[in-house]
């Protein structure tokens, strides 16, 4: 595979684990607190409707767009994710925002399950139901839309769409393993790194998108072809970091110890 391929599989890959691990957090907390029947059937609706929509929203870009209006519209949509996720990552690491811990998240999940009430012994529990539905769902969109974008961009289906369902098959085995919170998977390094992916190749194929504009409308080149994406995502690392620097908030200052002869 080329270099495109290896970051598309890195880039959806990582993207999967990121989504499923907090997408897991939910589940989990539904299904030891309340029903895993009505848990596990939410999450199946969840995948079904995501099969869907990623069909329907593939055949939309793919048979409506000319190749370089693709282009753009798909660098836009990974412009738009990837921003977002090094923004959240650009703020965790100047100290402006705290890191994600999942085990407070999962604590949050268990008590507000509580107090939705008592489960009946027959008939589905709708709580975990939806909560567990919408927490799938949600986290499993962005991942619908990465799989989308990189696989047509890359001509690739096949690979965005194993690499996303390998992704969401190791988080299950070791949730399952270790039966509550991942909370030492390193999910907000792996935000930081798929944002900056996401953002190296969005930028590289947007620009390449800019051709409809032109009399020809085709796709402009990039000078080396596919060797200017791991220059556009250092570009991007080192500009987050610029970033991370300015922002870096500074710990409190210390008040200078008086001795005690000097207390009043």
């Amino acid at each position: 595979m080329d270099a495109a391929a290896w970051g598309l599989v890195a880039a959806v890959l990582l993207a999967s684990i990121v989504e499923m691990v907090e997408a897991m957090t939910i589940v989990m907390a539904m299904g030891m607190t309340r029903s895993w029947r009505s848990t596990l059937l939410g999450v199946g609706a969840a995948l079904v409707a995501l099969a869907a929509f990623t069909v329907a929203a593939g055949y939309a870009l793919a048979t409506w767009l000319p190749e370089a209006a693709l282009q753009l519209a798909i660098g836009g949509l990974l412009l738009i994710f990837g921003l977002q996720w090094l923004r959240k990552a650009i703020l965790r690491s100047s100290g402006r925002k705290a890191m994600n811990d999942e085990d407070q998240v999962f604590a949050e999940e268990v008590a507000a399950a509580k107090q939705a009430g008592e489960v009946k012994s027959s008939g589905l529990d709708w709580f975990s139901f939806m909560i567990s539905f919408k927490g799938v769902f949600l986290e499993g969109v962005e991942v619908v839309f990465i799989v989308i974008t990189f696989g047509l961009s890359a001509n690739n289906m096949p690979v965005a769409i194993g690499a996303a369902v390998v992704g969401m098959l190791l988080v299950l085995v070791v949730g399952v393993a270790v039966r509550g919170p991942l909370s030492r998977v390193p999910e907000n390094t792996l935000k930081y790194g798929v944002g900056l992916l996401l953002a190296g190749f969005g930028t590289y194929w947007a620009v390449e998108g800019i051709g409809i504009f032109t009399e020809s409308r085709e796709s402009l080149a990039w000078p080396g072809a596919d060797l200017a994406i791991p220059v556009l995502i250092v570009m991007w690392f080192v500009l987050s970091r610029v970033m991370v620097a300015v922002l870096r908030r500074p710990g409190p200052v210390a008040a200078p110890k008086v001795p005690e002869s000097q207390q009043v």
